[in-house]
């Protein structure tokens, strides 16, 4: 839990500490869902890497001749573990996780939103395995703490920074839910893929810009439904197969709920449809995708009938 010394003293580090120990006292139990994941963890742990280049569109942790032969198909047995991959690409010694999601593409549309990392404390919310993490070590960030609650992404980010050694960089198994643990904690929050998730997202939002420090940038991306009208669709069960599928707003909507959030100065800088191309099945992901969640006779809907997804990017500040 080297990332508390980091925090100011705004944070309630005596909650965070006993969040943080009541959730490494339950996924340390020597149970079969947590060795699962944990045993894969440890192996690669034991490799190292020499070269680690996060500047690119693929996250590379090792070069192919830094491990033989035997050790490569040790190492990709235990990256196996881990699937299905929904983030990436990575390239591991080698070993190149084509992940289902073409997760460059995102980070090339928020390049021109970012604010400075440099020196700057962030968090990562529903991190997954940290792709997006590792793509901003570019900006030099002081720490980046990934808040993620499932433990087989949990694992993979340890397994994965183990090998790359980003001192930078850091997890935990909390949720959007704790950030209130966190009061003015943060330059900059990443909330990606989340807030559609949320029963209550103008709450969510609000806990975020507790946790900003005045001036602090929040970078939110969201599944959406295209349209000009603030509105948002409340599905009956699943929403393009997804369970707990919540409010899926339009851009304006979503521009809305900052607004009444509290944040200023909001700018919706990016949106489009989704396609196969760009979330889809691979090696590493070999169950259903995007194709699967499209009605077959009428593209423009999901396949409960529901206008089919978009994707919308929306920077909102925090006064200072």
């Amino acid at each position: 839990m080297n990332y508390l010394s980091l925090l100011p003293g705004s944070a309630d580090s005596d909650a965070i500490i006993r969040e943080h120990c009541r959730r490494r006292d339950w996924v340390n139990q020597d149970k079969k869902g947590f060795l699962r994941y944990r045993n894969p963890a440890l192996q690669l742990a034991k490799y190292p890497a020499r070269h680690v280049d996060c500047s690119g569109e693929t996250v590379i942790i090792g070069q192919a001749d830094e491990v033989d032969d035997h050790a490569r198909l040790l190492i990709t047995e235990n990256l196996k573990a881990f699937m299905p991959w929904r983030k990436g690409p990575f390239s591991v010694f080698g070993i190149d996780i084509d992940a289902e999601w073409r997760s460059e593409r995102k980070w090339q549309r928020l390049i021109p939103a970012l604010p400075d990392l440099s020196n700057k404390v962030i968090a990562d919310i529903g991190c997954n395995n940290g792709y997006y993490m590792f793509r901003m070590t570019a900006g030099k960030p002081r720490l980046v703490i990934g808040f993620e609650p499932s433990v087989q992404h949990y694992y993979c980010f340890k397994a994965l920074n183990s090998m790359a050694r980003c001192p930078s960089l850091d997890i935990d198994l909390l949720g959007v839910e704790h950030l209130p643990l966190f009061a003015a904690c943060f330059d900059v929050v990443f909330l990606m893929g989340v807030i559609y998730h949320r029963p209550s997202p103008v709450d969510t939002l609000r806990d975020i810009l507790t946790a900003l420090k005045p001036g602090g940038s929040l970078i939110l991306e969201s599944q959406a439904i295209p349209g000009e009208l603030p509105i948002a669709l409340f599905p009956e069960e699943t929403y393009a197969k997804v369970p707990g599928t919540y409010f899926v707003p339009t851009g304006p909507c979503l521009v809305n709920w900052l607004k009444k959030a509290g944040y200023i100065d909001i700018d919706l800088f990016c949106s489009h449809p989704m396609s196969s191309s760009e979330q889809r099945r691979t090696e590493w992901m070999s169950f259903e995708s995007y194709e699967d969640y499209i009605d077959r006779n009428d593209r423009t809907l999901t396949v409960e009938g529901y206008p089919a997804p978009w994707r919308v990017f929306v920077r909102g500040q925090k006064k200072a």
